[in-house]
């Protein structure tokens, strides 16, 4: 698990790519502290297993699913990175739940100062925008904001000179593609609204149910 507050940013050294897969070499300082084989990494959101590293470097497969729901098969040597390692258990909850497993990809379309502030308006397909909400948490490219408005197919972000400063949306402009990471809970809370396992339910006695959490059912047992 992750928080979207970004450690820092890498610099792809190399991507050797097979025929529907990738190896990322990735040139990093502070994430590279306590590395060790098998540890998850964030990048620019996605979440990667070490497989091989050094003293300024990891390796990490990327496969076939990876390449095709994220950007990172854009990424070339050279290319910018946001990192994060995974959240220790004593560490500070920053950011919010981020699992570093992506649900897609939006495009900037506009960006805009506004004193020290930077406006990102970012659209987004609808599977994603079904889960964006004013003033909920949303990750971009692993970097955790709070969504300032919601339109019909798009939805804004303002990032303070910190963030900005050090993260890769510094370098970012109109038409990039980003990777997206709704807020975890949204989906889950659906998922049981609409969940039907059709199997009878045990309680005080047996009773067949459709399984479903609904609306009537929270509100009376006092939700």
């Amino acid at each position: 698990m992750f928080t979207g507050i970004v450690e820092e940013t890498g610099v792809v050294k190399s991507v050797r790519k097979g025929a529907a897969s990738a190896v990322i070499t990735i040139a990093a300082d502070k994430v590279l502290s306590d590395v060790h084989m098998g540890d998850s990494i964030a990048v620019n959101g996605v979440c990667l297993t070490v497989t091989g590293f050094s003293g300024t470097t990891f390796e990490a497969d990327v496969m076939h699913e990876t390449l095709d729901r994220s950007s990172l098969g854009g990424l070339t040597a050279g290319s910018p990175v946001n990192l994060e390692r995974a959240m220790s258990a004593g560490g500070r909850f920053g950011g919010h739940i981020v699992s570093g497993h992506i649900d897609g990809t939006g495009r900037i379309v506009k960006i805009w100062r506004d004193d020290n502030a930077v406006w990102y308006e970012i659209a987004a397909p609808a599977a994603i925008m079904r889960y964006i909400v004013e003033k909920g948490s949303v990750a971009i490219d692993g970097t955790s904001l709070t969504v300032a408005k919601v339109e019909s197919g798009s939805f804004r972000v303002s990032v303070i000179p910190h963030t900005s400063a050090n993260t890769i949306l510094s370098g970012k402009k109109n038409g990039d593609i980003v990777n997206l990471e709704n807020d975890i809970i949204g989906k889950y809370v659906e998922r049981l609204m609409t969940f039907d396992d059709g199997v009878e339910k045990a309680g005080n006695g047996s009773e067949k149910g459709s399984g479903n959490i609904t609306e009537a059912f929270l509100m009376e047992n006092g939700f």
